[in-house]
């Protein structure tokens, strides 16, 4: 049986593949991403972190890069949030 190649990692993903489970169910980290709640004005900041990190939990594999990934991007999230909440 031949080895499939790697993935392109700087590809486009197939707009018209859907994972067999959202991301959410799959990844818990993205509870953290969750904006809704928020008025709009910090939506605004946080729905751009959470559109990538959907991409990220679809995109790419599962392993302690993409972990940290993640968690990195919590921080910058929470810190963009700040920004937008200093006085």
């Amino acid at each position: 049986m031949p080895e499939e190649p790697p993935p392109d990692l700087g590809a486009e993903p197939d707009k018209g593949a859907r994972p067999a489970f959202p991301p959410e169910a799959t990844e818990p980290m993205l509870q953290f991403f969750v904006f809704e709640h928020l008025p709009p004005h910090l939506q605004e900041i946080s729905r751009g972190f959470a559109e990538l990190a959907r991409w990220m939990v679809a995109n790419l594999p599962r392993n302690p890069e993409r972990s940290a990934g993640l968690r990195k991007l919590i921080e910058a999230k929470d810190c963009a949030v700040r920004a937008r909440l200093y006085k």
